[in-house]
This record gives C-alpha cells, structure tokens and sequence, in this order.
C-alpha cells in the first residue's frame, strides 16, 4: 500500500508553483513519490476513495524537499573519532538533510584511487541514515586514476590549490596550476565530469611558525592575517584562465569566502567559462569582529571575515546571483586537534585543526542570518531561494537532479519538515556529532527541523530519535553506460 504524508505548509519546488499548497504527497512501497494532491479537496477524496498503509499529518509545519549538502568531510576510516558516518548522517537527517557528499580528504586512505572509494563504500554500508555519495580525489601523480574513479561512480573530482595541515599535509597534497591543467586535458572527453577546487594559493610562513613573543597566536586578528582575500583572488583568477580555456568543463569553487572573488568569477562566466561557486552557513553567519580570544572554534579555511563581507555574498544568493550553493564544509576534529584541551597549546589559532562543526545547524543558521537581515532592511532571501541553494543547485552539481531535489512525481520521497518560526538554543546535547565543539553554542537559532524522511522513510523526529540506518550509497555514472545513475 502507499504511504500519505499531509501537511498545510508544502513547498514543491517542481517550477510550477512556487508557493506552499495545502494538500498531500502519495509515497509508494519504493520510496517514490506517485503523485501530489494539491488542495484539501483532492486529500478527501483521495483518503474517501483508497486505502493506505499510513497517513503521516504534519499539521502547520513546512514540509519542503530533503536538503542536499555537497560539502561534508566524514574523516572514516581511519579518523573516526574526528567524524564517522554514524554520527555524520545522524547530523545530517537532524539537519533536515537527506543526501550528503563525502570530500575525499581527512580519511585514510583518501578517495584518489578506486580502492580508496571500495573502502569509503564498504565501510559505509550499513550504518549510514541518509543517502550519501562520494568525491574523488585529485592530487598530484593520480591523473591515470581520474577516469577509473569518475567510472567507479564518484560525483566529481575534488582538489585544493592550498596543502591541508597535518597530518592531511602527506595524503592529500595540493595541485598547482600546471597540475590542474594537465588534469583537465585527461578529462576532455568526460563531459559530465565535475571539478571542485578549494580556491586559495598556499599560506604564509605565519601560520606554521611557532608561539614567540612578536605573535598573538590566541588571537583571532593574527589567524586572519595569515589569510587575506588575496589568496582567494589569485586562486580564483587562476581557475578564471583554466575555465576560458577549457569552456566545456564545468569548475566549482568550494566554500568562498571573500566576496572580493565574485566579480572575477562573473567576468570569467561572461566570457564563455563554466564556473560556479558555492559558499557557507558560517561565511554568511559569523563576523571576524565577533569571535573571542581562543575560540578556536571558529578557525576554518577561507577564515571567516569581517562582517563588512557578508553584505558582499547575501546578493549574490539571489537568482541570477553569483553564489549557487550554500554548502557547509563540515569539518570536525577532536578537541586536541582543534586546540580546545588544556594546556600550552589550547586555544591557538595558528596550531589548530581548520573545519566548522555545523551540517546539522546549517539550516537554522541561515534561516536566523536572513530573518536578522530581513528586520534590519538588508539583503535577504526567500524560502524558494533556500530550496534552490539547498536542494536544487546541489542536486544539479552532483547529478542526481533527474530524482532528488524537487518533490514531483517519479522523484524520491525525500523530505524535511520543519518550523521556519519555532527557535531553540544550540547546546552540545543537541548535537549527534561526534564532537561537540561548534561556533553556534550559545546561540539562539530560529527554525526546527521536526522530521526528515528519506524514500518515505522516517529518518528522524524530534523528541523520539532515529530509525534505522537505511540510507543508501550513491554512485554516478557516466553517460558512456547505459543507465545514467543507479539507485544502490
């Protein structure tokens, strides 16, 4: 029998009806939505004239398409303790996100090889809560290994222009631009491929030196200075060449930071480039003015920036705009690796593990940034605009638009219901990552995510915890098969 889930407040996302409707969703025994009701009057003569197996009523609150992050490092195996994907997909479906895609750096092995994806698979079978895919890897010396992962099913190809800390630094190097191109010329016949950059050039020696008396290392101001705008500028003029160069390769810029980039990047999509960009909950959130003495917490690459930038990004996010994702790059380490333990090493910025804690908050803290900017006269977005930059956009990078992202016949019957008015105090006891540590303690957030459901399936509520582990691995396909993507 098919499922029925109601609710007052739907927002589609199909392109029809931008609106919320009144009415329901017909979920069949697959997981896939079989048809919309709606108006009140089409429930009733539904319920009136078929039988289901259940009727979920989710009375006032908004019921919207399963959000869509394409930016999680979930660090197993090997540093499950930083992030495992138990605790990483629990976050998720707290979060209201139904699918997720894994970065291939911080595990060991990393995804640069199609062994490196058998084990991020293997080890994620069978405990993951929400549906979750993969990137691979691109580093230097791994170009015979980009096709064969691209086959194998990862979304796309992942590299950073700027080396990871340690103990990253040896397993994940980062590519120059001549590495990058060389690269570009093995996928030109790949016309699906996706490459996504973490666009700074490499730090300064500051950041490496050590606690002397000329530096403040507890001090957010000396962290910053280590990483200007400038580095972000010079990465993202470098893809700009690479882009106009090679027009048929879509390259996308992973968590921007400085809105300084933006024009750069329209200029380059004006001249025939195919450059996209995405940026963060706490880039949009979070001022440089704001974060205290030791609060390590905070620290990630791009820094957070002066409060001054963000009105640089908000009108971007818009239709049109140059911002197409709002992605979160969590990021989580142990307190000792994010220097928040005792002793002569806690709280210095320039020691610590760079990542936000934030996949399970990303909704809420948008939410609350655009409510804040909408009663100050500021730019601010629209719940349409959320479903874009959160779910559609994301479903369109990573291939999977044909069924996820929208709530229409034939897609999966991924949802988030939540209250965009309800608000809750972010405490560590909220949180089902496997740290706790996160900018947003504290903070009192305006939107509650109450259910998640992946493919008719309750992956969350609230108040009464999870269900099983159901969640499936995603592997794309290139159009060289048969079937473009598989449902595992």
């Amino acid at each position: 029998m098919d499922l029925l889930f109601l609710s007052r407040r739907i927002f589609l996302g199909d392109g029809g009806q931008e609106g919320l409707i009144h009415g329901g969703i017909i979920v069949d025994t697959e997981g896939i939505i079989r048809r919309v009701l709606r108006t009140p009057q089409e429930v009733n003569t539904y319920l009136y004239n078929t039988e289901s197996e259940a009727v979920y009523d989710f009375g006032d609150l908004l019921l919207m398409p399963g959000l869509i992050d394409p930016n999680v490092h979930i660090n197993e195996p090997g540093r499950k303790d930083w992030e495992g994907f138990v605790a990483a997909t629990k976050a998720a479906a707290a979060g209201g996100f139904t699918t997720i895609i894994d970065r291939p750096t911080n595990a060991t092995p990393p995804t640069v090889n199609v062994a490196g994806l058998k084990a991020k698979t293997a080890t994620a079978r069978g405990k993951i809560y929400v549906d979750v895919g993969f990137w691979g890897g691109l580093i230097p010396g791994n170009g015979d290994q980009l096709i064969p992962l691209l086959g194998a099913g990862v979304m796309g190809l992942q590299c950073s222009l700027s080396g990871s800390p340690d103990p990253v630094s040896g397993e994940f190097p980062a590519v120059n631009e001549k590495q990058l191109e060389e690269a570009l010329d093995l996928l030109k016949d790949e016309d699906e491929a996706v490459v996504a950059v973490h666009a700074e050039t490499p730090a300064t020696k500051l950041e490496a030196e050590t606690e002397t008396e000329t530096v403040a290392p507890r001090e957010y101001k000396t962290f910053l200075g280590t990483r200007p705008p400038q580095m972000e500028v010079a990465a993202v003029e470098m893809l700009c060449r690479l882009s106009k160069r090679h027009p048929r390769r879509r390259i996308h810029i992973l968590n921007l930071s400085s809105g300084k980039c933006l024009p750069l990047a329209a200029e380059c999509r004006r001249s025939g480039g195919h450059l996209t960009i995405e940026t963060c909950p706490h880039y949009l959130a979070l001022g440089a003015e704001e974060i205290p003495e030791c609060g390590t917490e905070f620290k990630t690459w791009p820094p957070i920036r002066e409060q001054s930038n963000q009105d640089l990004l908000w009108p971007e996010l818009k239709p049109g705009g140059g911002i197409r994702i709002i992605a979160s790059d969590h990021s989580p380490a142990t307190p000792g690796a994010r220097c928040l333990t005792c002793g002569r090493g806690r709280g210095n910025f320039l020691k610590a593990w760079p990542g936000i804690n934030s996949l399970q908050l990303s909704l809420p803290v948008v939410w609350t940034a655009n409510h804040q900017r909408s009663t100050e006269g500021k730019e601010s977005i629209s719940l349409s605009d959320i479903h874009r930059l959160m779910c559609l956009e994301p479903a369109l990078l990573c291939g999977l638009s044909a069924f996820k992202g929208r709530i229409a016949e034939g897609y999966d019957a991924d949802f988030c219901v939540w209250c965009p008015e309800e608000e809750f105090t972010v405490g560590p006891e909220l949180l089902f990552t496997a740290t706790k540590a996160t900018p947003y303690t504290g903070r009192r957030l305006r939107g509650v995510v109450h259910a998640t459901v992946v493919r008719g399936l309750h992956v969350y509520q609230q108040f009464e915890g999870f269900g099983q582990p159901l969640g499936k691995v995603l592997l794309r396909k290139t159009s060289r098969k048969l079937v473009k993507f598989v449902r595992m």
